[in-house]
């Protein structure tokens, strides 16, 4: 799942960033709200976590032109804006949630969870391909009914082929989505990426489906 974070103090996005990308999110940083809303309306996130007081155009503005536009992604304001009238403001505007700095992490992480759980639908909760499952929301996968010890960037990386089954993805792409790298990746962190997935996911059962095509990329498939 991808998140939006549009938040202008950098010590407080990087500890975010870090925090949920080690939960298995993919996280895009905004510092305004001209680039965040730039961002929120050209990117499919699955949530946007939003600052008020943020630089060129605050949270208010922010939010009042995404729901304008229809847009359906879910809000959560944090914000050191503490007041009663704030937090009315915030979820009258159309937030999900709302939040006030300063936080626990642990209380950040369960809100976000109870908000990807609720909406949109576009959310799917489980994802399935032959005996292979995973549950997105509650960050867990199983192989025929057993469950699998994965690390945060081998659940995204599986996330990322059971939302597109089928399709060969490059090593350009898996990089991009999943470790946020937008430039050709010339190491060999995607091959030894797949490795251990693939030692995890298919190497115990007897029907294989992470197979690589050669040249291109790799695919999860029925064969």
């Amino acid at each position: 799942m991808r998140i939006l974070i549009v938040e202008d103090e950098k010590k407080t996005a990087a500890y975010l960033h870090k925090g949920l990308s080690e939960q298995g999110f993919v996280v895009d940083i905004s510092h305004d709200g001209e680039d965040g809303l730039l961002l929120a309306t050209t990117v499919d996130y699955d949530l946007i976590i939003l600052d008020v007081m943020v630089p060129l155009r605050d949270g208010w503005s922010v939010i009042r032109e995404l729901k304008g536009r229809g847009q359906p992604t879910p809000v959560l304001f944090l914000t050191a804006r503490d007041t009663i009238d704030d937090r009315v403001k915030g979820l009258e505007l159309g937030a999900d949630d709302y939040l006030i700095k300063p936080f626990a992490f642990v209380e950040l992480l369960a809100r976000i969870r109870s908000i990807l759980r609720r909406g949109p639908t576009r959310a799917v909760e489980q994802l399935q391909m032959a005996d292979l499952t995973l549950d997105q929301i509650r960050h867990k996968a199983f192989r025929n009914g057993q469950a699998l010890d994965l690390t945060p960037k081998e659940f995204t990386l599986l996330t990322l082929f059971l939302n597109r089954p089928a399709e060969v993805l490059s090593r350009t792409l898996i990089a991009e989505q999943v470790w946020d790298v937008h430039f050709e990746c010339d190491t060999n962190i995607i091959d030894v990426a797949i490795r251990r997935l693939r030692q995890k996911i298919d190497d115990p059962f007897p029907q294989k489906l992470l197979h690589t095509v050669r040249g291109v990329g790799y695919v999860l498939d029925e064969r």
